[in-house]
This record gives C-alpha cells, sequence and structure tokens, in this order.
C-alpha cells in the first residue's frame, strides 16, 4: 500500500510540475510575435507604420454585416479582426491604414460596414526595401 500511495504522490507532483511548465510557457511571448495594435488586440491600425520598414503586399477589403435591424453595428474590433483575417492569409505581419464607414442597410443586409487596408510584411535586417518604381 505504501508503495501505491507513493507512486499516486509521484504522479501528482510531475503532473503539477508538468502542468506548471504548460503554463509558463503559454504565457510567454512569443520572440516573434507581430506588432499587436493594444486597442483591438490585433496588428491593425489606422495609420502608417513609419519605424519599421515593410514591403506592401496589396489592399484588404472586409464588410462586417450585423445579424438583424435590431443588431449594434459592427465595432472597431471586429472590423480590424477581420480585416486581420484577410491580411493573414496573404502572409501579412500587419495591417496599416484601415478605415471604415458606418454600417449602412443594404438590399442583402441589415447593416454593412465596408473596410479596407494595406496587407504589409515586414522587411528583415538587412533586407533591402523594394525600389520605388523610375519615374518617366
Amino acid at each position: 500500500m505504501k508503495t501505491f500511495s507513493t507512486a499516486v504522490l509521484g504522479g501528482l507532483f510531475l503532473a503539477s510540475g508538468a502542468m506548471a511548465q504548460q503554463a509558463t510557457t503559454a504565457t510567454a511571448p512569443a520572440a516573434s510575435a507581430p506588432f499587436v495594435n493594444p486597442d483591438v488586440g490585433v496588428p491593425v491600425f489606422p495609420y502608417d507604420l513609419t519605424d519599421k520598414p515593410y514591403r506592401v503586399l496589396g489592399e484588404v477589403k472586409a464588410g462586417v454585416r450585423k445579424a438583424t435591424v435590431f443588431s449594434k453595428s459592427p465595432s472597431q474590433e471586429k472590423i480590424y479582426k477581420e480585416l486581420w483575417e484577410r491580411g493573414r492569409k496573404l502572409g501579412a505581419d500587419a495591417v496599416i491604414n484601415a478605415k471604415y464607414g458606418d454600417a449602412h442597410v443594404t438590399a442583402f443586409s441589415w447593416g454593412k460596414a465596408n473596410a479596407t487596408g494595406t496587407a504589409v510584411k515586414f522587411l528583415a535586417p538587412g533586407e533591402a526595401s523594394p525600389a520605388a518604381p523610375a519615374a518617366k
């Protein structure tokens, strides 16, 4: 009986240590975490990022709809998360110059807010920024 209780206590000790290690690694920030807008929790910004060089991947567009006529208009957080989903599919590190308008009623929706932004990929240190097209 003594070996059974020792084995059980040892197992509990190991399990609690593994859970503590897992909790520590889960809360530690990733070394390559993208910039994040603290207001919305995703790397979508309503302005240009001038402190880090980047390459433009393309324009992203999103439309966020209300569920019913009684639903609230889509929040900035919801709109930015939708833009981020589209930007992430392009391989972007961030979406900049995000803009959106008020929700408006359409033939197919009780309210839809359209949003646009520019998906960008940050350049690695030492990587040359893309050359601007030559003027004619």
